[in-house]
């Protein structure tokens, strides 16, 4: 089978793909990333801690807001303790076949004991300082993802911990000003994971100014992602997702560890 370009890669993703540069084309990360899926199915090997560090390692090298570094990565290795993890995380029954598991934390507390020894105030205390430690998180999660997948391994992101705070606060031991923003799943695949189609890059992609989706455009999504299939469309089961309330006491979480969010 022929290796397929980065553009119909692409298109298989988006329904449509932009013209991509000639230096461009057969780059293997790019295709790489326009051909990866979450992968949820592991073979059981189980990474070597000194693959996890050096995954660790490539993900703090993202940028983060002000040179702050407000995000750092906690590894479970003990197994007790990835024992009562999963456990909080039932709820998705796969992740108890993950071989390993990796916390991206978003961190505010150490720039506040830096303020502290170098006797400067901090005057930052409000929603910007949530938000900021929060994409830094956010950014490394992403660089850690592109790493290990251009090594091998396949990985899937792990919200539902935000679902248990004060559980995943007592058991990593979590300070005031320090909070997960996402667990990892991290193995290597069982299977090649599957290409989710993505909605259009014509409704997701803007040149100057934004422009709203259309409803015409949201349908087709439905149908090419459907295929065929039977089920929900993508937006009708994303609708009733989240017509049901979900982290209505997350606000409160967050002023209870510290953070003023005004």
């Amino acid at each position: 089978m022929s290796d397929p370009t980065l553009k119909s890669l692409f298109r298989d993703r988006f329904g449509s793909a932009p013209d991509v540069p000639s230096e461009m084309a057969e780059a293997s990360v790019l295709k790489r990333i326009a051909a990866r899926g979450s992968c949820r199915w592991f073979d059981g090997k189980v990474p070597t801690q000194d693959v996890l560090e050096t995954l660790c390692a490539a993900a703090l090298c993202a940028p983060s807001k002000s040179d702050l570094q407000q995000r750092d990565l906690l590894i479970v290795s003990d197994q007790t303790m990835m024992t009562e993890l999963k456990t909080l995380l039932k709820a998705q029954e796969w992740i108890a076949d993950a071989p390993a598991m990796v916390v991206f934390l978003a961190n505010n507390r150490r720039q506040r004991q830096i303020q502290t020894w170098h006797d400067q105030p901090f005057p930052n205390d409000h929603l910007d300082a949530f938000f900021n430690a929060s994409l830094d998180a956010g950014i490394a999660l992403a660089f850690f993802m592109a790493a290990a997948e251009n090594a091998g391994l396949g990985c899937c992101p792990i919200s539902t911990i935000r679902n248990h705070l004060p559980e995943v606060k007592d058991l990593l031991q979590l300070p005031n000003h320090v909070f997960p923003v996402a667990g990892l799943a991290v193995g290597y695949p069982r299977y090649e994971p599957r290409v989710s189609a993505r909605l259009p890059l014509e409704a997701t992609v803007h040149h100057n100014s934004f422009a709203d989706t259309s409803k015409e455009q949201v349908l087709a999504y439905d149908a090419r992602r459907l295929a065929g299939s039977e089920g929900p469309g993508w937006s009708d089961a994303k609708a009733r997702m989240y017509a049901e309330p979900q982290r209505q006491d997350f606000a409160a979480f967050m002023r209870k560890i510290g953070f003023n969010l005004d």
